[in-house]
């Protein structure tokens, strides 16, 4: 279907992987076309509950933008691709659907913009994160200015992108940009515990709250309290709230049905 990702769904979960790992999984424009593309179908599809994405190979999640092509990019080309790589890292957050980084190597560039688009993240413990596009004569272009602050602080987010140095996965996890490190050969198990765990929960509860989440981040403290309970209550109309808390009274498991 994709001529650069692979896409398998099994039980609710549906794993994207972005299969270029000669070139180190990194993204060109066609990548980012593949991606939008598929977000927007994954987003609409019933059967899936969670997202994961990942890298093809062992070396890297997305080791950055494709530097090969964006070489002889002139101003407008260069907007576009910027603008072009936003959109695909706000749709991710827009979807109503968790979507979860298994970071399997280098996260450079656009690959820790698109980690940092994404729900939550875990990775390898030979994973490397940064974004090194100052020693390339550029900048973050994917969100990386403003959602690396907005994670870690402006302190640490300044520190990073001015430097364009690599830190480790320990230290990422202990700055919250990771939730968890694991061997490369556990990485996977992991993710899709997770994965599976979260599409066992009512749907409109996690897309309500992920939607809370996510815009409570741009509000104040009170504006983000009275839409969070806006939220609660709505969910008082639906099946999956009867379901659940009936399901919990009588010592069973729920039987969601995202209604």
């Amino acid at each position: 279907m994709y001529q650069d990702l692979l896409l398998e769904k099994n039980d609710g979960v549906a794993l994207l992987k972005i299969n270029r790992p000669k070139a180190m999984n990194s993204l060109n424009d066609a990548v980012l076309d593949q991606l939008l593309h598929a977000f927007e179908v994954l987003a609409l599809d019933r059967e899936v509950r969670v997202v994961v994405i990942t890298g093809a190979g062992e070396k890297a999640f997305v080791a950055g933008a494709d530097i090969a092509e964006m070489k002889n990019y002139d101003v407008q080309q260069a907007l576009a691709f910027s603008r072009k790589g936003q959109q695909l890292m706000t749709l991710i957050g827009k979807i109503a659907k968790p979507v979860i980084a298994a970071v399997n190597g280098f996260a450079l560039g656009g690959g820790l913009e698109l980690m940092m688009a994404c729900d939550f993240a875990y990775a390898s413990e030979n994973t490397k994160v940064g974004l090194p596009e100052v020693t390339l004569g550029v900048m973050p272009g994917f969100g990386g200015t403003q959602n690396l602050a907005r994670l870690i602080g402006r302190s640490r987010a300044n520190e990073l992108i001015f430097s364009g140095r690599l830190i480790t996965a320990a230290e990422a996890k202990s700055w919250g940009l990771l939730c968890g490190v694991f061997p490369a050969e556990n990485l996977m198990t992991e993710v899709l515990a997770t994965a599976g765990k979260i599409a066992g929960n009512s749907r409109l509860g996690v897309a309500h709250a992920k939607d809370a989440v996510k815009a409570g981040l741009d509000m104040s403290v009170a504006e983000g309290l009275g839409y969070e309970a806006i939220h609660f209550a709505s969910l008082f109309a639906t099946k999956d709230q009867k379901e659940g808390m009936t399901a919990f009274i009588e010592k069973r498991k729920p039987a969601f049905v995202g209604a």
